[in-house]
């Protein structure tokens, strides 16, 4: 009985310090994605406890926790329909699960080499997928237009993203498209606008072997840019 009057109290003031020395914050990852976690009272910049991120304010697509600024310990990654897409340990640095892509998804692979019927092939593999670990990509792009007077409607876009060998973003372009207004442009950005964890992957593997792969984003066109469909 001692024994587990000791534990409640040890609970009690674990959770009541986690109170005082952290405080909640919210931040909007995208026109769709807000996401919740918590800080050092002592240092508004540095994560530290429970994370959530939220498509549409109710469906959690990631969840996890922070230490002292750093993703720690499993998280959890999930569609905007609320199924458990992807399982990841960082702690392990290593993928626990990872669930097939659905055919009629908006992420599509694309590969130089030319395959054969025998060949074993793997798709290149981000941290976050199908949704939360691609807003980086889809967020960053603005248009090179004004859109006052035009419907961004009529336009289609799409991201493609370079990964090489070695798991890097080699290369970032959206390809903008709209018949309507007799408009195809590419525009290229320089990929060290992205953080190291943004440009790391895992790379696409042919016979077991890494290799250079294409990663193509289908995305809607909004005065603020893009978002995905």
């Amino acid at each position: 009985m001692k024994n587990n009057v000791f534990l409640l109290i040890a609970f009690l003031y674990s959770i009541n310090c986690f109170a005082q020395e952290t405080v909640e914050k919210r931040n909007r990852l995208s026109d769709s994605v807000i996401e919740r976690f918590y800080v050092l009272r002592s240092d508004r910049e540095m994560r530290n406890g429970p994370y959530k991120a939220l498509f549409r304010r109710k469906t959690v697509i990631a969840s996890g926790n922070y230490t002292n600024g750093k993703k720690t310990g499993i998280w959890n990654f999930y569609g905007t329909d609320g199924k458990l897409a992807q399982t990841f340990n960082y702690d392990s640095n290593s993928f626990s699960y990872v669930a097939r892509l659905d055919t009629g998804s908006d992420l599509q692979f694309m590969f130089d080499e030319k395959l054969k019927k025998t060949d074993t092939v793997t798709r290149p593999l981000k941290i976050g997928e199908p949704y939360y670990g691609y807003i980086p990509y889809v967020t960053i792009f603005r248009l090179p237009f004004e859109t006052f007077d035009v419907n961004t409607d009529l336009f289609d876009a799409t991201v493609e993203l370079l990964i090489s060998p070695m798991g890097r973003l080699a290369e970032y372009k959206v390809h903008l498209v709209s018949p309507f207004y007799q408009y195809d442009h590419t525009i290229n950005l320089d990929v060290n606008l992205f953080s190291d964890e943004d440009k790391t992957f895992v790379p696409a593997t042919l016979n077991h072997k890494p290799i250079l792969s294409r990663i193509i984003i289908k995305c809607s066109v909004t005065n603020n840019g893009l978002d995905f469909y």
